[in-house]
C-alpha cells in the first residue's frame, strides 16, 4: 500500500514526494541521536548492575515473582530475566534486548518447542509494566512537550493492565494446553 501510494505520488507531484522523503529522513536521523544518550546511560548502568554482582541481587529480589510467573530453576536464566523486567520497568524495552536473547538461551531445553517458561518470557517482555517510561518521555521532550512526564501514571495503569490480563492468558492457555492433552 505504501509503495503503491508512493508511486501514483512520483507520478501526480514527484517534488512534494522527494522532499518529504528526505525530511522524514533527517528526523528519523534526528530522533536516533537523541535516543543514542538515553540508551548508552541506561545500558552502561545495566552493564554496571551487571558486573557489580547487584543483577544477582535484583533476581534474588524479584526470584518470587520470577518463579510463581516463570517456573524457572536455572538461576542463570533467572538473573537475565530479572535485567530484562527491570529494564523494561524502566521503559527501556530496547535496551532490555540482550538480557531477553540470553534469557531465552538459558531457558532453551533444545527441543525446538518454546516450553513455558520462554513463552511467558515472550509475553512479559512484550506488555511488561512501565514504572518509568523512559523512551516515551525521551521522545515527547525531543518533540518539544511542555510536560513530557505527565503520561507516567497512565502508562503505569495501562501497563499494569495488560500485563494481568495477558499473564492470565498464558495460565489459562498452559492449563488448557494440559488438560486437553491428558487421555
Amino acid at each position: 500500500m505504501v509503495l503503491s501510494a508512493t508511486c501514483m505520488l512520483l507520478f501526480i507531484n514527484p517534488q512534494a514526494v522527494i522532499s518529504e522523503m528526505l525530511s522524514a529522513g533527517a528526523s528519523a536521523v534526528e530522533l536516533c541521536i537523541n535516543f543514542l544518550g538515553i540508551y548508552a546511560i541506561w545500558l552502561g548502568i545495566l552493564n554496571i548492575l551487571d558486573k557489580s554482582g547487584l543483577s544477582q541481587k535484583l533476581a534474588n529480589l524479584l526470584s518470587p515473582v520470577i518463579k510463581f510467573l516463570f517456573k524457572s530453576t536455572n538461576p542463570e536464566a533467572n538473573k537475565y530475566i530479572a535485567i530484562n523486567m527491570a529494564s523494561n520497568m524502566l521503559g527501556l524495552g530496547n535496551a532490555s534486548t540482550p538480557s531477553g536473547i540470553k534469557a531465552m538461551q538459558c531457558l532453551d531445553d533444545g527441543s525446538g518447542k518454546a516450553g513455558f517458561s520462554a513463552i511467558m518470557l515472550l509475553v512479559v517482555n512484550s506488555v511488561s509494566i512501565q514504572l518509568l517510561p523512559t523512551t516515551i518521555i525521551g521522545m515527547r521532550e525531543s518533540a518539544g512537550s511542555l510536560n513530557s512526564t505527565d503520561i507516567i501514571l497512565p502508562t503505569i495503569l495501562s501497563s499494569l493492565l495488560t500485563c494481568i490480563f495477558a499473564v492470565s492468558l498464558v495460565f489459562l492457555f498452559n492449563k488448557l494446553g494440559k488438560r486437553k492433552s491428558r487421555p
